[in-house]
């Protein structure tokens, strides 16, 4: 602090408000520098934020924790359940008639007000191992909850792994269609050239310019899909739709490892969520039905109570007398009804085992197809990389021909868009099958549930 008083010169005043000045400047022009740096993502940053941040997985752990509280709850059925009462009121007279309907009336003096205090409580001992079977079922609940959350988790990640990968392939054929968009400019610069010395007709000028326009056209077509491949995939992650992101592509293809054998997948797919699941629904079935038959027995409770009265009513005339009286004991309740009730729906329960048990095949064979046709189409794409190489390697000599023979007037234009053409598919498909066989690979992992291991 400055002394009292004391007076600051004009110039250190000046000073002073411009370094303030810069420094705000200065800390203001950072701050958006570092939020006009586009947000530049690797495929395992995005799997890891998915993870993180995807409000369907955030669902499904909210429902997780649902499960567990639930436990929490079934077991409580096990503790006494107490009650404490309390009443104050004010009563008549007692007016009784002894000569008929409102006649010959006599009126009885009572103590008007009455107070009761009361308590009991009631725990279960035996309920035909109901509660015990409402735990399990619960614990089974448990499981299928932690189970949707891996299940949950995997899918998020593959779909955001396969959008990630076709983002990759738009850039790949991005690049490709701008590098051809740069031929074609400088073909129909040579074809107008050609045109002007007369060795060409106006067909080839407009032969030239409509592929250079199908090109132009072709980038501009994938650029937004690009753009919404970009926003679905910023949705996923949950960041905002306004941030510039960038996809880092660099390790992508570098990761492809070599697959197992099938017999691998086929036991791993059969251990997998959506198996697993259909295993514990199996369970609850079978606990539902062990809950219907504790109808078939009685039920035994421990039981107490405590009162304490204003006044004492167990004699007539009331006593004016404030009194005190509990019991304690043993209740059992046996419910005939349930003997032939019961049969219909243990045959119900039943019948819902069953229905799950075929749901549980049901779901083993649509993995098992699945995964059959993940691991076939892996195959199939590994397969054609190297008749994809060739092809390009084909292609590249092809145009290499051609354009050689159009530059020396040999061939028309038609010939040289179609071997530009053939070239072009050579070069994507490369790229596309390189992209396409670390999808399946993906797929593949997923379909056996082991996208995280």
């Amino acid at each position: 602090m400055y002394p009292k008083n004391w007076i600051i010169p004009r110039s250190l005043k000046s000073y002073c408000s411009l370094a303030s000045l810069s420094i705000f400047l200065s800390v203001t022009y950072s701050t958006q520098l570092r939020a006009q740096q586009p947000h530049k993502i690797s495929l395992a940053k995005a799997l890891s934020i998915a993870k993180a941040n995807n409000q369907v997985i955030l669902k499904s752990q909210i429902n997780k924790e649902l499960s567990e509280d639930n436990i929490t709850e079934t077991k409580n059925l096990r503790l006494p359940e107490i009650d404490l009462h309390g009443l104050y009121s004010r009563i008549t007279n007692l007016t009784e008639f002894k000569g008929g309907f409102l006649q010959d009336k006599a009126v009885i003096k009572t103590i008007p007000e009455i107070y009761d205090i009361s308590s009991s409580f009631r725990m279960p001992i035996y309920e035909g191992n109901k509660i015990n079977n409402t735990i399990k079922k619960a614990k089974y609940e448990r499981e299928i909850a932690n189970l949707n959350v891996e299940k949950t988790e995997n899918d998020i990640q593959l779909g955001v792994a396969v959008i990630f990968l076709e983002i990759y392939k738009m850039i790949k054929l991005q690049e490709i269609i701008e590098e051809s968009i740069k031929e074609e400019q400088e073909r129909l610069k040579e074809v107008k050239a050609f045109n002007t010395h007369g060795t060409v007709t106006k067909n080839e000028v407009l032969r030239a310019e409509l592929q250079l326009s199908d090109r132009e056209l072709n980038a501009l077509t994938n650029e937004k899909n690009m753009s919404i491949a970009l926003f679905e995939l910023k949705t996923l992650l949950q960041l905002p739709e306004d941030e510039e992101m960038v996809i880092d592509t660099t390790a992508v293809l570098e990761s492809e490892a070599m697959i197992s054998e099938y017999n691998y997948y086929l036991d791993k797919t059969m251990k997998n969520e959506p198996m697993q699941i259909a295993g514990q629904e199996i369970e609850i079935r079978k606990a539902e039905r062990d809950i219907v038959k504790s109808n078939y027995y009685p039920k035994i409770s421990f039981f107490g109570n405590y009162n304490l009265r204003y006044p004492n009513y167990m004699f007539f005339p009331p006593s004016p007398y404030l009194y005190s009286l509990g019991q304690v004991g043993i209740e059992l309740t046996y419910n005939l009804s349930g003997l032939y009730k019961n049969r219909s729906r243990v045959k119900s329960a039943n019948l819902k085992i069953a229905a799950q048990q075929t749901e549980l095949e049901i779901i083993k064979n649509e993995e098992k197809n699945r995964l059959f046709k993940n691991y076939t189409q892996h195959q199939e794409i590994a397969d054609k990389l190297p008749v994809a190489d060739k092809a390009l390697e084909l292609a590249i000599e092809n145009y290499r021909i051609v354009k050689l023979k159009y530059l020396n007037q040999l061939v028309l234009i038609t010939e040289m868009v179609d071997a530009d053409n053939a070239l072009l598919q050579a070069r994507y498909n490369k790229i596309a099958l390189n992209i396409d066989v670390v999808v399946k690979r993906y797929e593949l992992l997923h379909t056996a549930g082991i996208l995280n291991k």
